[in-house]
């Protein structure tokens, strides 16, 4: 059974980064990063609201198309409002979609800043940053809720790995 692997968080969370962990582990994949995504297929959208939720609805299109070609997919996106990614689950049958909360508290995601974009954020040059002045919505009833902050990779993965069997 093909599997969808939502990891969702802050920015900074690790949903990248365990994102390529997990393609390590598995045999078939295709991973949908976000900011892949936003330089291809989403690059005529902005930071607004409703282009952040047509970002979000058009990966989850694309999820539900290769898993029914039973690929693995693992979406790495910050997908703030809980409407988006309860779309993105209700295009993917049952049992086949994992949503994974990066629940990284925001001091450790602006630490580790591997954009820089929290620095400008706090320099006032760059505005509508999700955790900051735009709200992420946690997820209520995710599969998985892993704090990365003081955990390795690997052990990230493990865990993920076990969760989806």
């Amino acid at each position: 059974m093909a599997v969808v692997v939502w990891l969702t968080g802050l920015s900074g969370s690790g949903k990248t980064t365990v994102a390529k962990g997990l393609i390590e582990r598995m045999d078939t994949v295709i991973h949908l990063d976000g900011d892949v995504v936003r330089s291809g297929l989403c690059s005529d959208l902005r930071y607004t609201e409703a282009d952040r939720s047509e970002n979000v609805r058009r990966v989850a299109y694309v999820a539900q198309l290769i898993n029914k070609a039973g690929v693995d997919c693992i979406v790495s996106f910050i997908s703030p409002c809980k409407a988006m990614r309860l779309l993105a689950r209700s295009l993917v049958p049952r049992g086949n979609f994992v949503e994974v909360y990066l629940s990284t508290p925001i001091s450790e995601c602006e630490r580790r800043d591997p954009k820089g974009l929290y620095g400008k954020v706090r320099r006032g040059e760059l505005y509508g940053f999700t955790g900051i002045d735009q709200p992420y919505e946690a997820p209520e009833y995710p599969e998985m809720v892993i704090n990365t902050k003081d955990r390795t990779v690997e052990s990230v993965c493990d865990e993920i790995m076990r969760g989806i069997g």
